[in-house]
């Protein structure tokens, strides 16, 4: 009750704040941003850093989440349309290249990970384990406990959770974990983190920003380790390139590094991938040295 009260006044405030921010940001007359995201950053991007560009540029940010690559699915079939997107996995904006793709990706660039964990519902009997340290390996496999995971079909992170549980199996010698993955139920993303809060499930494969987000315990996946690696590109026809290109250099501006941390993510030298003759020339100098 406490968290979800405390979650609500949050919610309530950074509703306030953007509400501020949208005015003011159509008093600029600098138009709309439109930013498709992993869902694993709603938090982050909903209640941080779109408000925060919003104030900052004058323009109004508009957000979507989802799978990484079930938005890929929706912008090269013409269901989804944005400015910015941002993906959990390179292999989302290399889907999005040259003509099989639709040609709406020609660059993009890293700027930030967040590791793969087992978070988990305190208040349940298999959370308390895991609080008091039994091997998420041993948890996961007893009978009776609920976890969530996401379709690799459509997020990277069921496929990293997929490989570090194959992955774990193989370190440990114990074929019975990669058995219990597949009579896990699947789940979208964006609906993984209410199922857990709500006592639907009594753990789940979350990446640690969500963790953070959300005020849930995680443990780490020893010994595998994965972790998302976030990327960002303006995609090809964006109804406001300008407006892309601010967004973009306020992402990957220095002074995000503390506001990447503090929200569970860790800040990476940007990488840079593809043809930079096609990226704005004011990021040009920004993503010169990835």
């Amino acid at each position: 009750m406490l968290l979800g009260a405390a979650l609500s006044l949050t919610g309530a405030l950074w509703g306030l704040a953007a509400a501020g921010g949208s005015q003011r940001a159509r008093a600029t007359g600098k138009g709309k941003v439109q930013v498709l995201y992993a869902g694993s950053l709603v938090d982050y991007m909903e209640n941080g850093l779109g408000p925060a560009f919003q104030h900052s540029s004058g323009y109004e940010f508009s957000g979507f989440g989802g799978g990484s690559t079930e938005l890929a699915n929706e912008i090269r079939g013409g269901v989804r349309q944005g400015d910015v997107f941002i993906s959990a996995a390179a292999a989302a904006d290399n889907s999005l290249e040259g003509t099989a793709g639709g040609k709406w990706v020609s660059w993009y660039s890293t700027f930030a990970a967040t590791p793969l964990m087992l978070g988990y519902n305190p208040n349940s009997t298999f959370g308390t384990q895991l609080a008091h340290g039994t091997p998420w390996y041993k948890v996961i496999t007893e009978p009776g406990i609920l976890v969530g995971r996401t379709d690799p079909k459509l997020d990277p992170k069921g496929v990293l959770t997929v490989e570090a549980v194959a992955n774990a199996a193989h370190k440990l010698h114990d074929p019975q974990l990669n058995g219990t993955l597949s009579s896990l139920p699947v789940y979208p993303e964006t609906a993984l983190v209410g199922r857990l809060q709500s006592g639907q499930l009594d753990a789940g494969f979350f990446y640690k920003v969500e963790a953070s987000s959300a005020h849930f315990p995680a443990v780490p996946l020893t010994p595998a380790y994965k972790y998302a690696l976030y990327t960002v590109t303006i995609l090809s026809h964006a109804p406001d390139p300008a407006g892309a290109a601010a967004f973009v250099k306020y992402l990957l501006g220095s002074s995000q590094a503390n506001t990447l941390k503090r929200s569970g993510l860790a800040s990476v030298k940007p990488k840079f991938y593809g043809a930079r003759a096609a990226v704005p020339s004011g990021l040009r100098r920004l993503l010169a040295a990835g």
